[in-house]
């Protein structure tokens, strides 16, 4: 038996008491076995004569929302819940990509049929809440018992080119293995190209899943490997191939560090996706510089200034995935400043060194991500119980009152005209002047700052 929301009863009641069967299908029913809690609800009706018809049902219940409904879906929110309504439907390929169906109603569909337009079995399952039992035509059940990834149907598998991507994130999210079968089917995929005729937003989406809602991300990534689809999204491929100094990073290559850093990162989300969205890329991303830099010196491998090479590559790997500008400008800096802490910390850096970083980068993100690159190694002696260098960022950042953002300018222009200074295009020099001795910490207060200006600055002007 499977607990449905108490405000979807009334409605399920009314659809049966007009001799419609209402089915539970697809996520809501694999997370519900798992012991997850979805407020995302889809409903196929089987036994019912027309849109129409459900319209005037559901319409008692709350609005309405049609926007789905030239696809066979009416939408209806209920307080947090979001249930679609929809007959059952068949899918036949018409053209490329993702979106290239021609999706069809069909009220005479029973429910293994319908279900076979399914990506995978743990997806093909029902719930009949009338009868409390799980329809599964598909051996959905024991492939989530065996944490199976197995597809409903090879020949409409291939026809999706995004199920790729799903089937990466479903396996790192479940922590399920691919069927050797569907392995097969999507190294087929990617190698005709199947993922350049996805959208780059249902591409992002997909990664987005992957990095946030994964245990273990690095599950998903190296399936992505294990199908040769990382060079989709190269540089990504050259990791595997960058060594290490055995020294500093005993787990092996670049990617294998990467891998162990991002599942550490994954242990550190906060919840919130615009958050932690910058942060996992921004580790994925984070050594993406050292591929071009990697040299041998000394009989050493060391990878000079490859967190300000990586820079520029990252920003172009990220514009081929999204345009969210906002993104790209938090996750940018936190690859070129990443091993920053630690060389602070090495350093016994002053006061301004720890201000004048605020002004590049979040600190308090900072430290997250130079924590995640810290832990995300092997260890050839007992693994640390602390990241020393962050602790010690993150101490001074918070008592310098920029763990969050740089400190506002003490001196501002409304200053230099009451000094009686004109305004001018001199006062972006002067007050730039003003705010590099503040973060040098020549003055504390705005009257030391007044101070300052009358007796260092103005006086040469």
């Amino acid at each position: 038996m499977i607990s449905l929301p108490p405000a979807l009863h009334p409605i399920l009641e009314s659809l049966q008491a007009h001799q419609i069967t209402p089915i539970v299908v697809g996520g809501y029913v694999r997370d519900a076995l798992l012991g997850t809690n979805s407020k995302d609800i889809d409903i196929e009706l089987y036994n019912m004569q027309s849109l129409e018809e459900i319209e005037k049902i559901l319409k008692p219940f709350g609005k309405l929302n049609l926007v789905g409904k030239s696809f066979g879906v009416i939408k209806l929110k209920i307080k947090e819940l979001e249930i679609d309504f929809s007959p059952p439907r068949t899918e036949s390929k018409q053209g490329a990509g993702h979106k290239g169906f021609d999706i069809r109603c069909d009220f005479t569909l029973d429910f293994t049929t319908a279900a076979r337009r399914r990506d995978f079995t743990i997806n093909a399952m029902g719930y009949n809440p009338q009868t409390k039992m799980v329809l599964d035509p598909y051996n959905g059940l024991e492939d989530l018992r065996c944490k199976k990834l197995a597809c409903v149907d090879e020949k409409t598998f291939v026809e999706d080119p995004l199920r790729v991507l799903r089937a990466v994130q479903f396996a790192a999210r479940y922590d399920l293995v691919c069927d050797e079968n569907l392995l097969r089917l999507c190294r087929v995929m990617i190698e005709n190209s199947a993922l350049s005729e996805l959208p780059k937003e249902r591409i992002f989406e997909e990664l987005k899943k992957l990095l946030l809602l994964s245990p273990k991300p690095s599950i998903g990534f190296e399936l992505l490997r294990q199908m040769g689809g990382l060079s989709f999204f190269t540089p990504l491929d050259q990791l595997e191939i960058t060594p290490q100094d055995p020294t500093s990073h005993p787990e092996g290559s670049v990617w294998t560090h990467t891998m162990m850093a991002l599942d550490s990162m994954a242990g550190m989300r906060t919840g919130d996706a615009k958050r932690d969205c910058p942060l996992m890329l921004a580790v994925l991303l984070h050594d993406i510089g050292k591929p071009s830099t990697t040299v041998m010196e000394d009989a050493l491998l060391n990878a000079p200034r490859h967190a300000h090479a990586g820079v520029d590559i990252a920003r172009s790997w990220l514009w081929r995935i999204t345009e969210d500008k906002f993104l790209i400008n938090a996750v940018l800096p936190l690859i070129a400043y990443h091993g920053t802490p630690r060389k602070l910390y090495r350093n016994q850096s002053s006061d301004s060194d720890i201000l004048r970083l605020s002004t590049h980068v979040s600190i308090e993100n900072l430290v997250l991500v130079a924590r995640a690159d810290f832990f995300g190694r092997a260890f050839d002696e007992s693994r640390p119980e602390h990241f020393e260098a962050g602790e010690w960022l993150y101490s001074h950042a918070k008592k310098l009152g920029v763990l969050h953002s740089p400190p506002k300018p003490l001196l501002m222009g409304r200053d230099l005209i009451t000094l009686g200074l004109i305004p001018s295009q001199q006062f972006k020099n002067i007050l730039d002047t003003a705010y590099e001795a503040q973060l040098n910490q020549q003055f504390f207060t705005r009257q030391e700052a007044i101070q300052w200006l009358k007796r260092d600055l103005v006086i040469t002007l």
